[in-house]
């Protein structure tokens, strides 16, 4: 097996080529990228056979803007026998993996593979008891094995591999299953809640998501994003010259400012989270996420970067250089990570963690 398969979002396949490519040029691993436009998936084949598993492990999947999932695989199996699909699968997979904690039957996120996640989901289970006759899977799942994937392109043809458990995304297909809640203001509340599941463990929610905290959002209007705030229980800033949902102001959480999101100053010193969804010039957005994080203004970011026409790739790689410059100058220690959710559309979402102030005058928090 010497090629890793990148799932994404259907039309940014080249974004993630291009990313892929320079991450594994910087390991010096070297090879070629196979695209086609709106698959939602690339490939990576490694000049040397050795060299795909060491991708797998070396580069963090959390660092990957446009990737979904990461895996090794083999050669494409083409045309399965309709009586026996198991067994060329079980095949590919012997030598290469074992006692894998779970396997996922998937396919790409395009209309034309609507069809196939039918038969995916039937499939899973003769599959799933198959390899566990070959101990090649757990009799019962582990989340700290790899994960077996059976990746259908097509009816009968499928990519067969593997990923790691600590550098893959969590999710089936690489996409969390959110509900859209019929009381949200608009459906934008479904990216911050994505983020919130992407970026934040789930084990620090209490603390970093927990009640009682003080946020402001930018650019607030309907409120999707304060939505999401104000249903953790939070005390909301919602800066927008736009209305909010009556629903929101009801519930004695949001205070609405009228104002333009660049000039807006918080009128509190214990903001712990900024949001902001405005629709500008990505450095731009970025640069006012880096003032807010350098001035003290608030301890976690998460903002959208809405992507130009051409170029994306490197717009987002400009913003981010923007926003880890500015901290650096400025003494401020933090992490930066940036993704292309699943719910968003020509846009990146970006968290920023301050982990401590070097503001004169302001008490650190550490």
């Amino acid at each position: 097996m010497n090629k890793v398969i990148l799932y994404c979002r259907p039309g940014f396949e080249k974004e993630c080529a291009a990313e892929i490519t320079d991450k594994a040029a910087a390991l010096e691993i070297f090879g070629f990228v196979r695209v086609k436009e709106h698959s939602g998936y690339i490939i990576f084949e490694c000049y040397q056979h050795d060299e795909a598993d060491r991708l797998l492990r070396e580069i963090p999947f959390a660092d990957l803007i446009f990737a979904r999932q990461m895996l090794l695989t083999g050669e494409l199996l083409r045309d399965l026998p309709p009586e026996d699909r198991i067994t060329p699968i079980v095949g590919m997979l012997t030598g290469a993996v074992n006692g894998a904690g779970d396997v996922r039957v998937e396919v790409p996120d395009t209309n034309e593979s609507k069809e196939l996640m039918k038969f995916c989901r039937k499939f899973t289970v003769p599959l799933r008891g198959a390899l566990r006759a070959q101990k090649l899977l757990t009799p019962q799942e582990k989340a700290n094995r790899p994960v077996i994937h059976v990746f259908f392109i097509a009816p009968g043809c499928c990519y067969v591999g593997y990923s790691y458990s600590n550098n893959n995304s969590p999710f089936y297909m690489g996409i969390p299953r959110l509900k859209f809640p019929s009381e949200a203001p608009s459906r934008s509340t479904l990216k911050l809640e994505e983020a919130f599941h992407v970026f934040i463990p789930s084990d620090e929610w209490d603390e970093r998501l927990g009640s009682g905290m003080y946020a402001v959002d930018l650019g607030a209007s309907p409120g999707g994003w304060t939505y999401q705030l104000v249903k953790r229980s939070m005390m909301v800033h919602a800066v927008d010259n736009g209305d909010m949902a009556q629903s929101l102001m009801d519930t004695g959480q949001v205070i609405h400012h009228h104002a333009d999101g660049f000039k807006f100053e918080p009128p509190r010193n214990n903001v712990y989270w900024l949001v902001c969804d405005m629709v500008e010039q990505p450095a731009r957005v970025a640069q006012l996420a880096a003032d807010w994080l350098v001035k003290g203004w608030c301890r976690e970011a998460i903002i959208n970067l809405k992507l130009p026409m051409k170029k994306r790739y490197e717009e987002v790689c400009q913003s981010l250089d923007l926003l880890r410059n500015s901290l650096k100058e400025n003494s401020v220690h933090g992490e930066i990570h940036a993704k292309q959710l699943y719910h968003d559309r020509e846009e990146v979402t970006v968290h920023i963690r301050r982990f401590w102030s070097a503001v004169p005058g302001r008490r650190d928090e550490r």
